[in-house]
């Protein structure tokens, strides 16, 4: 783990939890691509770079969820390097306490605001700021958050951020984290159209064809609407699906795990509402969802 690998004349990546992307500029300056979940992951970055004679020159942040973000304090305190996120990530950036609000749907209890969730605050200006490497391409990916970008450094190496997961995620936690559906579906088309030397996904292993991975995310999409359509076939509230679903993937609950997992469920329930294949039933101070049978 936090192993340096190459990938291009100047693309690397550190193998972390989440990969931190690094764009080699000059000899001796580099920008990062995310800056890992926490400080003792930024302590390893800047180990890294210290022992390559690299100087961070900045942090592109793909987007703002906690395992992408959560070393941008530390390197910023100690290098003093701009950190650069793109729309509402950049918001989130800046207010940290933003997601697991978010993802609770109100204030977070204390087992919500831990690094796994809460990073640190940040500095942040928009990509679209001076200073910014001009040389960098941005690439839209949105649907697994906001306004989540890809990577394209001049050596034709794009940085995928969390676009697809690598199969053993998938069959490990089942429900990968998607804020819109529809969107992370049309993401994922998307990515089999580019062009690339190679893919650095952030949680599957670097590839040269991105399209199989695409097709394997969109197909887990997929067998998870099914599932709901399955469930709701008599109305269900929100919970109870979400346990159902807790259930059917052998997912071990947790309070972090339930707001993820809770949260993907109900974008699940309003792109199904919103294409026709579930109906809502209102009644009796309670808010259901059922599949509808014309739609299946």
């Amino acid at each position: 783990m936090y192993e340096l690998k190459q990938v291009g004349p100047q693309s690397y990546y550190i193998n972390s939890p989440a990969k931190i992307g690094i764009y080699r500029q000059s000899e001796n300056e580099v920008y990062l691509i995310d800056s890992g979940n926490d400080k003792e992951a930024a302590k390893k970055v800047l180990k890294i770079a210290g022992q390559n004679g690299w100087r961070i020159k900045g942090i592109i942040n793909t987007h703002s969820n906690a395992d992408h973000i959560g070393g941008n304090q530390y390197i910023q305190k100690q290098t003093g390097c701009p950190i650069f996120a793109s729309g509402i990530e950049g918001v989130f950036t800046r207010h940290p306490i933003l997601e697991p609000s978010f993802l609770f749907g109100g204030y977070p209890f204390k087992e919500l605001r831990s690094k796994f969730l809460l990073a640190k605050e940040s500095e942040v200006s928009d990509c679209s700021s001076p200073g910014f490497p001009s040389e960098l391409e941005l690439i839209s990916l949105p649907g697994h958050f906001f306004d989540m970008v890809g990577v394209r450094t001049p050596d034709n190496t794009v940085f995928l951020a969390d676009c697809v997961s690598s199969p053993s995620v998938l069959e490990k936690y089942g429900v990968t984290f998607i804020y819109d559906v529809a969107q992370y579906l049309a993401t994922l088309d998307y990515i089999g159209t580019i062009d690339a030397a190679v893919f650095v996904p952030s949680h599957a292993d670097a590839t040269t064809d991105i399209r199989p991975l695409a097709a394997l995310n969109r197909a887990k999409v997929h067998e998870i609407a099914h599932a709901i359509e399955e469930i709701c076939a008599d109305p269900q509230t929100t919970e109870s699906i979400i346990q159902a679903i807790f259930r059917a993937y052998r997912l071990t609950m947790t309070a972090e795990q339930y707001v993820l997992v809770g949260s993907t469920i109900r974008s699940y329930l309003s792109w199904m509402k919103d294409s026709g294949k579930l109906d809502l039933v209102i009644g009796e101070d309670s808010l259901r969802w059922q599949t509808n049978p014309t739609k299946i």
